[in-house]
């Protein structure tokens, strides 16, 4: 029976099975032979000395960041949820770097959209210093988890020597990992300022490739001007767009009285509205430079670069009467119809009067907070809504944000009643230096993790309130980052009596079951919220449970995963497994149970060869 570790995947060795599968003459006795290798790829090869290359000091540690498993957990937390037992909305409470790690397996290749407004490295927003050795342990010291003091989250000062660095070496791991998570018709969306666009653009086009990307929108966040006059009033913000290959299609935006308001039908035209469009070709097209002849004889000549179709197809378009002559027939007229107008391109300039400025969003934020705004910078709904569209969310897709701040995202999902959020950020302590900062210690809420789980609850109950026969999913999921339930084992020759004891069940003392069974969906790349059944045993028969029992075995997804982290595993309980296997009928059935639960190997053997007898092979233990 194999047993669980506390890791999450193992990134690298994913990598190196997958090029094992692609090239594997480049290998020998299980390690990569790099001449073999570059034998295999040949020309694609650049081994120059000098060749063009974005780098920074750091850069290799922080890809080693991403590729190093985590060593913690998700801890569900139902008691700050909503509708904990039906909702597909996720809020985790913890630094996005180890989050990440942790969703690689569950959500690899399931989120359509990633939308996220990262710090912009003005000098005031904190820059996350990672730790290689233990993140999980830094990540709690710093969150004040350890002692109850915390550290400040740091500052990253223009005065100081890593200022670009520090900042790039936080972004480059985070963006690694999120790219995993994306669909393949999937995109990413980054809000940023001027200092870093240029540096982000760099690193996206090294994880995205720089064929990918999609567009470079100016979003204008603000109107009224500054109060200076000795430099420019700046009044925009860059969002940078990536998809995760060509399966993305850029969806149009649907079209406004605006868009339709030069269509009319002067003719009677019986295809509806029209307005003129040009004939002209744009590119030069030899094949495409003939006279064009009109119903009474007249010759036009041909346009510099061509017509736009040819012959044959003018002559087609001219019998339907969907190019036509002016009364002296010196100009042609192409018809466009508003009938075959599906929606309108999106534009590379976003006007805040479209889709909302911030001083928007912290209007909203004050609207559910009783006019009181507990954050600053808060980004306004109808800009990620926009971008939602121009993703194609639908109505079951995930959208991403994994530097969620006051939760404009999750708020913006939830508004639009399309798709669902998993939203993620570090219990940041809030600065009451700020007016913003105090109105959230006033309202009991320390962090901004505690803002935006708020915002979300306060938003559901909005919309609630405003939409009383909605059905749809108004909820959320809490869960905070934790280290892993699982104890590491570690070689100590003054370990008492005791201590060996409590080794004998590899399982943390203060962990619930509940906190085990989501480290397990994990483990096994399982959706955090897929349905989970319990199940009790009744006269040799597993039965849905109905009060609490010690023999309590939990189905996830409808049999995928059986666990069983009972105290006293019985065989009576094994034999109810191996019958759920026949009552549910899951493709695959797998099964994990609590090491320490089994008496003796002997209990562990037979429960092994029983599940093997019905069909199920791949059994584990914690």
């Amino acid at each position: 029976m194999e047993k669980m570790d506390g890791k999450s995947m193992d990134i690298v060795a994913e990598n190196v099975a997958k090029l094992k599968e692609v090239f594997p003459e480049a290998f020998t006795e299980g390690k990569v032979d790099f001449e073999a290798l570059k034998e295999v790829l040949g020309t694609f090869v650049d081994d120059r000395d000098e060749r063009y290359s974005f780098t920074w000091n750091g850069k290799s540690k922080a890809r080693m960041i991403a590729q190093t498993p985590s060593t913690g957990t998700l801890r569900p937390c139902k008691e700050e949820s909503v509708d904990w037992d039906t909702t597909q909305n996720i809020f985790i409470e913890g630094d996005n770097l180890e989050v990440l790690k942790l969703l690689q397996k569950s959500y690899h290749k399931k989120v359509k959209m990633i939308f996220i407004d990262p710090p912009y490295n003005t000098g005031k927003d904190f820059v996350y210093k990672d730790d290689f050795r233990d993140n999980i342990k830094n990540y709690k010291q710093i969150t004040g988890q350890i002692d109850g003091e915390g550290r400040n989250l740091s500052n990253n000062p223009e005065t100081s020597g890593r200022y670009h660095t520090d900042w790039l070496n936080m972004m480059y791991p985070r963006l690694k990992l999120a790219r995993n998570l994306l669909k393949d018709d999937g995109a990413i969306f980054i809000v940023i300022d001027d200092v870093e666009v240029s540096n982000l653009k760099k690193i996206c086009d090294e994880i995205f490739g720089e064929e990918n990307i999609i567009a470079h929108v100016i979003w204008q966040h603000s109107v009224q001007p500054k109060g200076y006059t000795d430099i420019f009033s700046v009044h925009h913000n860059h969002i940078l767009g990536y998809r995760k290959s060509e399966a993305y299609k850029i969806h149009a935006l649907p079209r406004t009285e605006q868009d339709n308001k030069n269509y009319s039908n002067p003719d009677n035209d019986p295809n509806g509205d029209w307005r003129s469009g040009d004939v002209r070709n744009a590119l030069y097209r030899p094949n495409l430079i003939y006279d064009i002849v009109t119903p009474s004889g007249k010759v036009i000549s041909p346009p510099e670069n061509g017509w736009r179709w040819s012959k044959e197809t003018v002559q087609e378009k001219i019998s339907t009467g969907e190019i036509l002559f002016s009364d002296d027939e010196t100009r042609i007229i192409r018809k466009i119809y508003l009938a075959n107008q599906t929606g309108r391109a999106p534009e590379t300039i976003w006007f805040g009067k479209d889709v909302g400025v911030t001083r928007d969003g912290a209007n909203q934020l004050k609207a559910l907070f009783d006019g009181k705004a507990p954050f600053d910078t808060v980004k306004p709904i109808g800009l990620i809504q926009r971008v939602m569209q121009v993703a194609g969310v639908a109505e079951e897709d995930i959208v991403l944000d994994f530097f969620a701040g006051s939760c404009s995202a999750a708020h913006a999902v939830l508004d639009s009643k399309t798709g669902h959020f998993v939203a993620v950020q570090i219990p940041e302590r809030v600065d009451d230096s700020l007016p913003t900062g105090k109105i959230a210690k006033e309202l009991n809420l320390p962090h901004i993790a505690e803002v935006g789980k708020e915002r979300i609850r306060r938003a559901i109950a909005k919309l609630k309130e405003e939409n009383p026969e909605y059905d749809g999913d108004l909820g959320f999921k809490v869960f905070k980052l934790d280290s892993t339930n699982i104890k590491p084992w570690e070689v100590d020759f003054d370990m008492t009596e005791r201590t060996l004891e409590d080794f004998i069940s590899n399982i943390k003392t203060d962990r619930r079951e509940e906190d085990v069974l989501y480290e397990v969906l994990l483990k096994y790349g399982l959706d955090l919220t897929l349905p989970i059944d319990e199940w009790i045993m009744d006269n040799g028969k597993l039965i849905m449970k109905d009060e609490h029992h010690s023999q309590l075995v939990y189905s996830i997804g409808m049999g995928a995963l059986i666990i069983c982290l009972s105290d006293a595993i019985s065989l009576e309980v094994v034999e109810g497994i191996a019958k759920l296997k026949n009552e549910l009928n899951p493709e695959i059935m797998r099964v994990v149970f609590k090491d320490s639960g089994f008496k003796d190997d002997v209990v562990k053997t037979n429960a092994v060869q029983i599940l093997k007898q019905a069909g199920i092979v791949d059994v584990r233990s914690l």
